[in-house]
């Protein structure tokens, strides 16, 4: 990996193939809740806007799962929209930018500059669509493994419930990697989807540890918000995607690109 240009002229002959990445401790990601929270309590109005925004759109999900009467469409689709959401929190990491720039976050100025970089995102968002839509054809073949019996005991999922864990897991991990850094990057540097994509795999792979916490950490907050009846995606996706602003400037060095302009106020 190269890092002999670290000028921000942006030729793209000068550029390394991904921005290097910094070694995080192994508990960093409790930092970053940290400062996402903070980020949380400095622009709540904004913040709890998008939280709503999600919250309502995942009870629209719901209400479209129950009509239809099937709760695997219901598990898909919600697994689905958890698959999207790091393209949803583009807001959110404007939010974090406008705070580290001295200004007062506004929705207004987080709508001009995610369109701005609309391209960029609807090439990440088709790239998850058709991670999505390979992870809804793998479950639905989880199927198979279903107890067919008249009276199954709880011995009798076992394997269902193992491959099915292991299928959505994988797929998990996938977006993960991929979306852990690349978006805020996008939102920040004037970088191309594949350079940011890549240079997040780089990023997790090289700080296993750390990065274990984080998904530990995102799974939890989830599951929390599953058990209050999805009430808590309004306060924890705000919370998420602010401190994934903060994983990114700790671990990404991207000075060799230069920086996206913000809009116009």
């Amino acid at each position: 990996m190269s890092t002999s240009s670290s000028d921000e002229s942006g030729n793209p002959e000068e550029l390394p193939f991904v921005a290097p990445c910094r070694r995080l401790a192994p508990g960093a990601p409790l930092r970053w809740l940290s400062l996402g929270w903070q980020d949380l309590m400095g622009a709540p109005l904004p913040s709890l806007s998008y939280g709503s925004i999600v919250l309502l759109l995942s009870y629209l999900i719901s209400l479209i799962a129950w009509y239809y009467g099937s709760v695997y469409l219901l598990l898909a689709m919600l697994s689905g929209f958890i698959f999207i959401g790091p393209v949803m929190a583009v807001g959110l990491y404007s939010i974090s930018r406008q705070l580290q720039a001295g200004r007062q976050p506004v929705l207004g100025y987080c709508l001009r500059e995610g369109r701005r970089h609309l391209g960029n995102l609807l090439v990440f968002a088709v790239i998850l669509l058709v991670v999505v839509l390979i992870w809804a054809r793998a479950a639905s073949m989880v199927h198979v493994f279903f107890p067919v019996a008249g009276d199954p005991e709880l011995a009798d999922f076992a394997l269902f419930l193992g491959v099915g864990t292991a299928v959505g897991t994988l797929f998990a991990a996938i977006v993960f990697c991929a979306s852990a850094f690349s978006l805020p990057m996008l939102l920040d540097r004037r970088a191309d989807t594949v350079t940011a994509v890549l240079t997040s795999i780089n990023a997790v792979l090289r700080n296993k540890p750390a990065m274990l916490l984080w998904a530990g950490l995102i799974v939890a907050i989830v599951l929390l918000s599953f058990a209050t009846g999805l009430l808590g995606l309004a306060l924890g996706m705000p919370v998420i995607g602010h401190a994934t602003w903060h994983a990114y400037q700790e671990t990404i060095d991207a000075s060799a690109w230069p920086r996206n302009e913000p809009p116009v106020v």
